[in-house]
């Protein structure tokens, strides 16, 4: 796997902390730093989500792969599938995430509910590779409701 990210503030004007990935399944995804009133040539100009935002959806879009493909492999109905995370960070740098807490909101016709506290189960301690990294600095929890489809 592989990603190149570069600096969108180089071309002459050496502002803005805009970056662009391109990775190596050919996908681009625009990231920018928070706006900082004290420096404005540091910050960036809220265009794009902030880095850690994209890690830490990363790791729910994993961990929400994993529930629905364990779903559907147990030929269970699932018909929707959302994962809200609410994340917490350090107060010094750096500012890892110490805390994660993962709600996942899952639909479908006659799935019970151990099947979903399964998959959730299954990908946070097996298949969810991102999740099992972040779980190095942060306490991770999850939570779910399961409605009828």
């Amino acid at each position: 796997m592989e990603c190149t990210v570069s600096w969108t503030g180089g071309a002459g004007t050496r502002s803005g902390m805009g970056f662009l990935a391109e990775t190596g399944s050919g996908h681009t995804l625009m990231m920018d730093g928070a706006p900082d009133a004290a420096k404005p040539e540091n910050g960036g100009q809220n265009l794009a989500p902030r880095p850690l935002e994209t890690l830490l959806a990363g790791a729910g879009g994993c961990t929400a792969y994993d529930v629905v493909l364990i779903l559907k492999r147990g030929r269970h109905d699932v018909r929707s599938c959302s994962c809200k995370l609410n994340a917490q960070r350090a107060e010094t740098d750096p500012k890892v995430f110490t805390a994660i807490h993962m709600h996942f909101s899952v639909s479908g016709k006659g799935v019970p509910p151990v099947a979903v506290e399964r998959a959730i189960a299954m990908s946070q301690e097996k298949y969810c590779s991102a999740s099992i990294m972040l779980g190095k600095t942060a306490a991770i929890t999850t939570s779910f409701e399961l409605t009828e489809a």
